[in-house]
């Protein structure tokens, strides 16, 4: 049940026109170099993040598509607070691949 009301928000939030209210992963995702990196990829990426992470959550990964080496520090870490953090952004990670590919 929950899974389905966010593939529906997140269905309506992709239809919806881009104004200013990008969160952190969209501008950041929206800036990256990546050339599979679409506006409407990228507003669906950051919708999943609105429904699956904190804003500060959203904010810290939004620095791994800047810098994809802190993302591996965070991996790596051996702290219990960047573990917790890790094992929510692998589930954020496989929901946005989920709902947002194809």
């Amino acid at each position: 049940m929950k899974k389905s009301l966010i593939a529906a928000s997140l269905a309506l939030a992709t239809m919806m026109p881009v104004a200013a209210l990008a969160g952190p992963i969209e501008s950041a995702c929206n800036a990256s170099d990546r050339p599979q990196s679409t506006r409407q990829l990228c507003r669906c990426i950051d919708s999943v993040a609105r429904h699956t992470l904190t804003r500060s959550e959203q904010r810290r990964a939004a620095r791994f598509f800047r810098d994809p080496d802190e993302a591996q520090d965070v991996r790596m870490s051996r702290t219990r607070a960047d573990n917790e953090f890790w094992a929510r952004y692998r589930s954020f990670g496989e929901e946005a691949q989920r709902v947002c590919a194809g």
